[in-house]
C-alpha cells in the first residue's frame, strides 16, 4: 500500500525538519491549509514547512487516530489527529489538532497533493 508507505515516509521526512527531504513528497501544484493560511504549489508551501521548521526546534509530531476514508488506485484520502512538541525561543511548547490529507497517484508515484490542519473538535 504505497499511500501508507508515502505518508509514513512524511511524518519521517518532517521529523529531519530538512525541506528536501520533504519535497520529493510534496506535488508540484498541492494546496496546504494551515491556520495561519493556505498555501497553493511547492514553493509557497515550502516557505511555509521552513517558517515552521525555523520556528520550532527539535520538533515531535505524531499522527494518532489515523482513518483512510477513501482509496481508489489514483488516489487516497485520510483524517487523524495529531499532537507537536519542540521548543520555541528556547521554551517547551505543544499542541494539537486534526488533518486532512490526500495523496494521487501518478504512473506509479504517490504524493501529498492536500493537506489541511486545524484546531481539534471543540
Amino acid at each position: 500500500m504505497a499511500y501508507e508507505q508515502l505518508l509514513s515516509d512524511y511524518k519521517q521526512a518532517l521529523a529531519t525538519q530538512d525541506w528536501h527531504k520533504v519535497a520529493p513528497l510534496i506535488h508540484q501544484d498541492a494546496c496546504f491549509i494551515f491556520s495561519e493560511g493556505t498555501y497553493l504549489g511547492k514553493a509557497a508551501i515550502e516557505a511555509a514547512i521552513t517558517r515552521t521548521f525555523n520556528l520550532i526546534k527539535s520538533e515531535h509530531y505524531a499522527i494518532k487516530n489515523l482513518v483512510w476514508v477513501c482509496v481508489t488506485d489514483l488516489c487516497a484520502t485520510c483524517t487523524y489527529e495529531f499532537d507537536w512538541s519542540g521548543l520555541i525561543d528556547g521554551v517547551s511548547e505543544q499542541g494539537s489538532g486534526r488533518g486532512t490529507t490526500v495523496a494521487v497517484n501518478n504512473d506509479g508515484v504517490w504524493s501529498i497533493v492536500h493537506e489541511h490542519l486545524g484546531p481539534s473538535a471543540g
